[in-house]
């Protein structure tokens, strides 16, 4: 059987770096990873599509005596691409939200990037609101309930909506497999 230890958690702070034109703002730094439909910033509550997550992380020499290393991602809404300097480490597209860092980490500074994409919904409910002074999307789907791309997740979108937890929530930790 695999012994797994957990290594170390990843604290924020977390540099978010979102596209040019949807709303958010080009970049904000979260002290601790949370869900962005609950953010104070309508561009980032709303948001939908793919933002990347950055920090770096010191790796000294005990941390890599394990067999394997995995960074375990915790809460992802939706999907994950991760990258430790610079090498595609893998996809993490459903529970648990893992990928092997073994031959990516080093001893010393490591640069960790996620890549996390959601659902298009949180920003069609942002689109509908009363307030919003510009729309970003636009859909044809029919407004009956159970049609179309709706129909898992319910009605279609409306301001009163409840939006869909997004991003990376987390806690994100290093973990030994020996």
């Amino acid at each position: 059987a695999v012994k797994e230890t957990k290594v170390t958690t990843l604290d924020g702070p977390w540099d978010v770096h979102f596209p040019e034109g949807w709303g958010a703002p080009e970049a904000h730094r979260f002290e601790t990873l949370s869900d962005w439909s609950k953010s104070d910033i309508p561009g980032i509550r709303y948001f939908s599509g793919t933002a990347t997550y950055s920090r770096t992380v010191d790796v000294d020499a005990a941390m890599l005596h394990h067999r394997r290393l995995l960074l375990d991602l915790g809460e992802v809404h939706e999907l994950a691409r991760v990258r430790v300097n610079g090498k595609d480490v893998g996809i993490a597209w459903k529970p648990p939200y893992r990928v092997d860092v073994t031959e990516a980490l080093h001893t010393g500074a490591n640069r960790i990037e996620i890549e996390v994409a959601n659902l298009w919904r949180n920003r069609l409910i942002g689109d509908a609101q009363p307030d919003a002074a510009k729309r970003y999307t636009f859909t044809s789907a029919p407004s009956g309930k159970g049609q179309g791309p709706f129909s898992r997740l319910g009605d279609p979108p409306r301001a009163d909506s409840p939006l869909l937890p997004s991003g990376l929530i987390g806690p994100v930790t290093v973990i030994g497999a020996d």
